[in-house]
């Protein structure tokens, strides 16, 4: 976007609006789920749909794929795309097929559902770069073209020993099963989630430290109710400082035990952040947390409330934002003139939403 703003200084930018996406996308994924409940969300916009078990309700694989698109389109006017295929992988290029092209004349219509059967799977796959394969990044590449490989067809033909000799045997074999068109992965409804943060990318580069430690705190907060929401605790917190220069450092703490208290949170990533020099300007800052677990035990300080029957300051926070609305308490150094400046969902997250918030092969539609 900087480049393209010294390209073209008459742009207009608009601001992304993540609640609004995160809501949509939650609309989406009913409309998925009302075909079937093994919906694996990928993204805000993309999901695996296992439909095995509702053929007899709503018919063929394609049929629900095209029933899908016209649902979403109807509903929230939204245009989509769907890949047809016999596995995860070859459905999500499947899909890619599907999706409209950009050209110099304007955007040029694809297909909407991309089909490949079982029996066309080697033809589609073969011609297609050695990057469309999950894994292949540009180091990746440069070792593969080393050994003259160009489309996922070279790689296919290669012996498995040779791949497995210039990447590693994990690698090595996984690139190559997935040249053949090999993923038995299920699709998964619920996967356990391995970590939850916040990151926040600044419209301007931020020097002053006060500001970026008051932005910590804003973020913990939020890490902290979402981890609290899933009856999860964490005892290792990153602090993500990306500079101006897209220079990105992170620094990790890891605690004796859990938490999920926001001040615990906030003081561990201050104390990270007091090892970083902001001056070079603080373009993008990210909180988060992992190392989970399902229970936070702790040891109580003398001067702490010991009423087993009196709730935590967390649970009484929680209890009110419940009543009263995400913005009727949180730490005084995030209040401005607008009130308080809480961290909203959606907006620049990763891990769980909110618990509100949403024979032969037989295909996998992804849409």
């Amino acid at each position: 976007s900087v480049q393209a703003q010294r390209l073209c200084p008459g742009a207009v930018f608009l601001h992304g609006r993540h609640d609004r996406y995160a809501e949509v996308s939650a609309r989406v994924l009913a409309i998925f789920g009302s075909f079937t409940p093994l919906v694996e969300p990928i993204s805000l916009d993309e999901a695996f749909l296992d439909v095995r078990g509702a053929r007899r309700l709503h018919g063929s694989a394609v049929a629900i794929a095209h029933a899908i698109r016209r649902r979403v389109a109807d509903d929230e006017h939204l245009t989509c795309s769907v890949g047809v295929a016999p596995s995860k992988f070859v459905a999500k290029l499947a899909s890619e097929a599907a999706k409209p092209r950009a050209t110099p004349q304007g955007p040029r219509p694809g297909p909407g559902v991309r089909v490949v059967t079982a029996g066309e799977v080697q033809d589609f796959l073969r011609p297609l770069p050695a990057q469309a394969l999950w894994g292949v990044g540009p180091k990746t590449l440069a070792r593969l073209e080393r050994l003259g490989v160009r489309t996922v067809g070279d790689l296919a033909d290669l012996p498995v020993g040779s791949v497995t000799d210039a990447l590693g045997v994990a690698v090595g074999r996984h690139l190559h099963r997935l040249a053949h068109g090999i993923d038995d992965r299920p699709v998964q409804p619920e996967r356990d989630p391995k970590s939850f943060g916040h990151e926040e990318t600044f419209p301007h580069d931020l020097r002053d430290r006060e500001r970026l430690e008051r932005e910590l705190v804003r973020m913990a907060d939020a890490v902290a109710a979402r981890l609290r929401a899933h009856g999860l605790a964490g005892r290792t917190v990153t602090l993500k400082v990306r500079f101006g220069d897209f220079t990105t450092l992170t620094r990790s703490t890891t605690t004796a035990v859990a938490t999920d208290s926001g001040r615990e949170l906030a003081r561990l990533a201050k104390g990270l952040l007091d090892g970083v020099d902001p001056a070079p300007g603080v373009r993008l800052l990210g909180v988060s947390v992992g190392n989970l677990a399902a229970e936070v035990v702790r040891q109580l300080r003398l001067d702490e409330v010991v009423d087993e029957a009196s709730p935590g300051l967390d649970a009484v926070v929680d209890r009110i934002r419940g009543r009263f609305g995400e913005d009727a308490i949180g730490p005084a150094v995030i209040v401005g003139p607008d009130g308080l400046r809480r961290k909203r969902r959606g907006d620049q997250h990763w891990g769980p939403g909110e618990p509100d918030a949403s024979g032969p092969p037989v295909p996998t539609p992804r849409g």
